[in-house]
């Protein structure tokens, strides 16, 4: 591949080269150079996510469709966290299932104990707590997935892209930024939708159809993803910056005894 090997073949356009790197962005890890599952790819949002997010707000009345919908859905996050995370931070097989579990059990607790308290709230109501069962997991699933960028902190660097050091707030401001981005992306879909939902479903024509509701709502959730999944990715650039006065006083420290001035802001993935 010409972007791996430093390469262009010739006559290659710009449009091309241009092509090609959004290509091997999409597929590559940022850190690691290794090729993404496929399943875990951001750019694997909008069809697994709307599939998902759709039989999530269509089934939401039943606990066992609930606890289904939600652990299906936990999973689904929890291999994009993986699949997105910092690399250069590695995590264990055993923080990998905590993590996973925690947030399952999140976001079935969450989900289920709504859906029980708002049995006398109005239908619209419960609609939502699907929205509030995925905002409350993926609060948790992110930060547990990549524990071992809080813990250990994540590589910074220099504009230049020459390593500084290890950063704990880095990974905090990181991590926030993504976790706010994926709630910002499940917004309008989950909380406009069950409105829409609600409206039509009084519609003759449309209990005559209740077989395809189903079907509906995630082709509904599919054009709303198709908008907000790089809307929301681009709340924040991957290549995040911080300054280095906000950073931990030893890594501070040893950047301006080193550098003095000259290096007023570090650099580092956030990952996706």
């Amino acid at each position: 591949m010409p972007l791996r090997s430093g390469t262009v073949p010739p006559g290659t356009t710009v449009e091309q080269l241009h092509y090609a790197k959004k290509l091997y962005d999409s597929a590559f890890h940022p850190d690691s150079g290794d090729r993404m599952n496929l399943i875990g790819r951001m750019s694997f949002q909008v069809p697994g996510g709307m599939a998902i997010t759709g039989f999530m707000l269509q089934f939401y009345r039943t606990v066992p469709a609930v606890v289904f919908w939600q652990w299906v859905n936990q999973s689904f996050n929890a291999l994009v966290n993986y699949t997105n995370r910092n690399a250069a931070s590695p995590i264990t097989q055993k923080q990998i299932g905590v993590a996973y579990v925690t947030a399952t059990n999140t976001a079935v607790i969450t989900a289920v104990g709504l859906n029980l308290y708002t049995k006398k709230a109005s239908p619209l109501v419960a609609r939502w707590v699907p929205f509030v069962a995925v905002a409350a997991a993926n609060c948790v699933n992110i930060p547990m997935m990549r524990q071992q960028e809080i813990l250990n902190g994540i590589s910074v660097t220099d504009e230049n892209g020459n390593k500084l050091g290890h950063s704990r707030k880095a990974a905090i401001k990181g991590i926030a930024q993504v976790v706010v981005s994926r709630v910002t992306m499940a917004a309008p879909g989950m909380i406009i939708l069950p409105i829409v939902m609600q409206r039509i479903e009084k519609y003759k024509f449309m209990q005559r159809i209740a077989f395809l509701h189903a079907p509906l709502q995630v082709m509904m959730v599919g054009v709303f993803l198709t908008f907000m999944v790089p809307a929301a990715c681009s709340l924040f650039p991957q290549r995040c910056s911080m300054a280095v006065s906000k950073l931990e006083p030893e890594l501070r420290d040893s950047i301006r005894s080193q550098y003095g001035d000259s290096v007023r802001y570090v650099y580092f993935n956030k990952g996706l």
